[in-house]
């Protein structure tokens, strides 16, 4: 008897905890919370109704009230099945409950004064069709089972090692009941209706996280499409820049993958910023949009007042990108397209544009870009001048190291000179 009262103690007060958390839960709707509170409750309800009948010294005199409870008990019991399938989410549950429910109240009404599923005389006993109430238990069961399956059809991801566990949490509750009397039946329903109540909640949570994942791939599409239009801005008007652009793009993953192979700036590579790498390089020369077409295409060499003009396009492109990019993607993102555009074209001494940043003062991005950059321009023809063999580019990239270029990056550079050539002449 003591380990029964402690049963039922135990159920009554995890179903108190559920229906606390339920109450301060804000990832359900109204009707949701209704559903689960209804749950819980009609459990406690018929687990007190089990204390009284089975927890107390039992006296004849009750027998009436204590009929009438069980009939409430009788009824309500094989009813959570239905409750916690419209906690669940499937709709139509209400007519469902409300019909169940008066189906086993007339049965258990019928049945009650000829004691046919129980009675009290000296004693509390089962009745000779006590199967019936055990028949609607089961259906009951059944049910439930069949709506978590259901509901696990809604969502993207289901675990069905839960629902079997669920089934045979509530079977060991069943077997007891049956065939030797013990009715540890509510703590099995409470085990059970916690576990379901934690199924549905990981499968709310799995499928927000799948869906913020396919937002996420969505603004990653987003912005792919929105880098490869703007510069195909750049390639409609200048089809060298163009050209251009593609192959630095190329040049900046090598040269981080081979810093990364080689330990250089490890703190800061990895397979995440050569990524962003890549896919931002071809935007660097962006600001090249509001140079005129006069200097732009131009077929010798700039004056001194033009190349002014030109130099505005490093400014303009960290603008140009930030207001381009701004609310499609976060601030890291964001500042990592516009350090490419902005500062590709500072140098190691600080002589650069457009702010004069000197060594790691410049983003290592834009260094990174600053090599490549320079490199393809000088391995490619340019209306202004014939290109330089790699041979002689690589040398000039080699001078730079120190004053125009992060000598650590011009290091990695030199060290995979060949495959650096052999991309240049794959491109040619």
């Amino acid at each position: 008897m003591t380990f029964y009262m402690s049963a039922i103690i135990l159920t009554e007060l995890m179903m108190i905890a559920m229906t606390l958390h339920v109450l301060h839960y804000s990832g359900f709707t109204r009707e949701q919370k209704t559903w689960y509170l209804l749950t819980f409750t009609a459990i406690m309800l018929c687990s007190a109704a089990e204390f009284a009948v089975h927890c107390g010294k039992y006296d004849p005199k009750f027998a009436v009230p204590l009929t009438i409870l069980t009939v409430l008990q009788f009824s309500t019991a094989p009813l959570l099945g239905v409750l916690f399938s419209g906690a669940l989410g499937l709709p139509g549950q209400k007519k469902i409950a409300i019909g169940f429910f008066a189906v086993n109240f007339v049965v258990e009404t019928v049945c009650a004064p000829f004691g046919w599923v129980f009675s009290f005389g000296d004693k509390y006993t089962r009745g000779p069709a006590f199967l019936i109430y055990e028949a609607f238990y089961f259906i009951s069961l059944v049910y439930l089972i069949v709506s978590m399956v259901r509901v696990g059809r809604k969502f993207r991801n289901r675990d069905a090692r839960t629902i079997a566990m669920i089934l045979v949490i509530l079977v060991a509750g069943i077997v007891p009941m049956t065939v030797s009397k013990l009715n540890i039946t509510y703590i099995a329903i409470a085990i059970g209706a916690s576990l379901c109540y934690i199924y549905y909640n990981d499968l709310v949570q799995q499928d927000i996280q799948a869906e913020l994942v396919a937002n996420q791939q969505k603004i990653s599409r987003m912005q792919s499409h929105i880098i490869t239009g703007l510069s195909s801005l750049i390639e409609n008007r200048d089809v060298e820049t163009g050209e251009h652009v593609l192959r630095t793009g190329t040049f900046v993953e090598t040269l981080a993958r081979d810093a990364i192979s080689d330990g250089v700036y490890a703190d800061t590579l990895n397979e995440q910023f050569v990524s962003k790498m890549q896919t931002l390089a071809p935007m660097h020369d962006i600001g090249k949009i509001v140079v005129s077409d006069r200097i732009l295409l131009k077929p010798g060499r700039l004056t001194p007042e033009e190349y002014e003009q030109m130099k505005k396009h490093a400014a303009v492109g960290g603008d140009v990108i930030r207001e381009v990019l701004s609310g499609v993607t976060d601030e890291d993102y964001l500042s990592f397209a516009s350090d490419i555009a902005t500062y590709h074209h500072e140098r190691w001494d600080g002589t650069g544009y457009p702010k004069g940043l000197k060594g790691e003062e410049i983003p290592l991005a834009a260094r990174i870009m600053a090599i490549a950059d320079v490199f393809d321009a000088l391995v490619s023809h340019r209306c202004y001048k014939e290109p330089f063999s790699i041979e002689e580019s690589m040398k000039i990239i080699k001078d730079g190291a120190g004053t125009q270029f992060d000598p650590r990056l011009v290091e990695v550079f030199l060290r995979h000179s060949e495959e650096f050539s052999g991309k240049v002449k794959k491109a040619s």
